[in-house]
């Protein structure tokens, strides 16, 4: 069994490292962290200058043990492949620092007016982050020593509570404005493809009200009140729930009429804050591409595969589809494939969380779409749309990372990497670059000790009861804080290793 377990891992490692497809979406991955890193740190670092904070390092990529370029400006100093030494250094009074830097700091007068020039910019080895490390402030990048030191006017721990509070939140203000750029960006260079309400030939789902006042799924709202609905966006649902009567097609030919109860509109929005849309886009089960040693390989699926049943059972649309995968967890079913011109069947093992591992086709890629061009004055509320709906979505989600199936969904890097598209394409680029931008917004401003919301939520009960948290207090929290995303990150890499070089 041990054997056979490394001889899987030996082969699945070569697969994987040996393979285009990987260092192109390892180049695509480090590319978008360069760029969300680089605005996020440089948020911090924007306002710690507005508030005239001094900032010591400002660093793309972390450098354990090596720097690989480092410059400061006030110096006229920059250098390259630069070994870290742990000596510390003694002035003759006895006062012991870390670096030149830190010693040429303590010289300083409190009154000093920090520049630009005063931070070492610098490029780590290590592509997973970057750090700005502000002049004063209790994090990982301070010595315990020079906190103790009597506080200057150029130190973050000097400045008002809502200037420090502006320093904190800075990172992710940037990655969400960087998100709202990007999406702007791509309707403007790209335009927005839409499925005219009629395209749609799978029809679409509806919620249970809706169910109950004639709505079948299935049918292809046709218009509200006599008007034409165009595309399923937010004003064409609302003309749907405010209106009198509702025309649908039902089964591809008998057009029904559906009369909608008065008020009806507040039953919508009840549904929709229990996590339920009135209307939603029936999205049949095409395969785009298929997981790494998941059951989806393993059956041999193929891109453009049609998944019409699970053991015997219509499966006319994703939901349905997912629905039958979790009924069937554990269990190696049948999966009714309509491939080409032909239909046929094939087993597929399902896992404990009713997975079958793969990525389901964009439904623009199987129904006829029209694309609406957006100029320069019109892609800015788009791009903040596309942005904030985004960020919603993705804020709504989290509740899914304390279930079971939730952590076993837990990736990091390899996971974030597999987002990218096998070959290079920069409208899909940016459209997960936006989406990370996002990611890393919210993560970073979760209340956990050491990344940005655990110092705002410190910061927002010192503005609230006028008392800052202790030194010793900061600490602590900052260490169980770095344990805390130590283990989270171990174990997301884990579930990488195990989903892509051992299962």
């Amino acid at each position: 069994m041990d054997l056979l377990l490394s001889t899987n891992f030996l082969h699945n490692l070569v697969t994987t490292f040996g393979s285009q497809t990987f260092w192109i979406k390892a180049l695509e991955l480090i590319l978008s962290l360069s760029i969300l890193v680089f605005i996020h740190e440089l948020g911090h670092y924007m306002w710690a200058r507005i508030f005239g904070i001094k900032v010591n390092k400002f660093y793309l990529f972390f450098n354990p043990s090596l720097t690989l370029w480092k410059w400061k400006p006030k110096n006229h100093k920059h250098a390259f492949m630069v070994r870290a030494s742990n000596a510390k250094i003694t002035d003759e009074e006895g006062n012991e620092y870390e670096d030149e830097d830190e010693k040429e700091d303590a010289k300083l007068p409190s009154n000093y007016k920090a520049t630009w020039r005063d931070t070492e910019y610098g490029l780590g080895w290590l592509p997973l982050g970057g750090y700005c490390a502000i002049d004063g402030m209790v994090d990982e990048t301070q010595s315990a020593e020079k906190l103790k030191r009597p506080v200057k006017d150029f130190e973050f721990r000097s400045k008002p509570a809502w200037k420090r509070l502006m320093v904190m939140i800075g990172g992710v203000l940037n990655n969400f404005l960087l998100a709202l750029v990007i999406y702007a960006g791509i309707v403007l260079a790209y335009g927005e493809e839409f499925i005219p309400m009629q395209n749609a030939t799978s029809g679409y789902e509806f919620s249970p009200s809706a169910h109950k006042i004639g709505f079948v799924d299935g049918d292809i709202p046709l218009s509200a009140d006599g008007k034409k609905l165009e595309f399923l966006d937010g004003k064409a649902m609302q003309a749907m729930v405010e209106a009198k009567q509702v025309q649908v097609l039902r089964n591809g030919s008998d057009t029904v009429v559906i009369n909608i109860p008065d008020k009806y509109l507040f039953t919508v929005n009840k549904e929709m804050e229990d996590g339920r849309n009135f209307i939603m886009l029936r999205t049949p089960v095409v395969v785009d591409k298929t997981m790494p040693n998941m059951g989806a390989e393993k059956a041999h699926l193929r891109h453009g595969d049609h998944l019409i049943a699970v053991n015997g059972v219509a499966t006319p649309s994703f939901n349905v589809f997912t629905a039958q995968l979790l009924a069937n967890k554990g269990k190696t079913v049948p999966l009714t494939v309509v491939r080409n011109a032909d239909t046929v069947t094939v087993d597929a093992p399902v896992d404990n969380a009713g997975k079958l591992g793969f990525q389901l086709a964009n439904p623009i890629t199987f129904y006829k779409t029209i694309t609406k061009h957006y100029n320069i004055v019109e892609c800015v509320p788009r791009g903040i749309k596309l942005g904030v709906d985004q960020m919603v979505s993705y804020v709504k989600s989290l509740r899914l990372i304390f279930t079971k199936e939730g952590a076993q969904s837990l990736g990091s890097f390899g996971a974030i990497g597999n987002l990218f598209p096998e070959k290079w394409d920069w409208q899909y680029f940016w459209s997960i670059t936006a989406f990370l931008s996002i990611i890393l917004a919210v993560m970073n401003i979760l209340p956990i000790p050491i990344l940005d919301g655990g110092y705002v939520l410190f910061l927002l009960v010192e503005i609230i009861f006028r008392k800052k948290p202790s030194m010793k207090f900061m600490n602590v929290a900052l260490r169980i804080g770095l344990w805390f995303i130590i283990l989270l990150m171990a174990y997301a890499i884990g579930n990488d290793v195990y989903r892509f070089l051992i299962k």
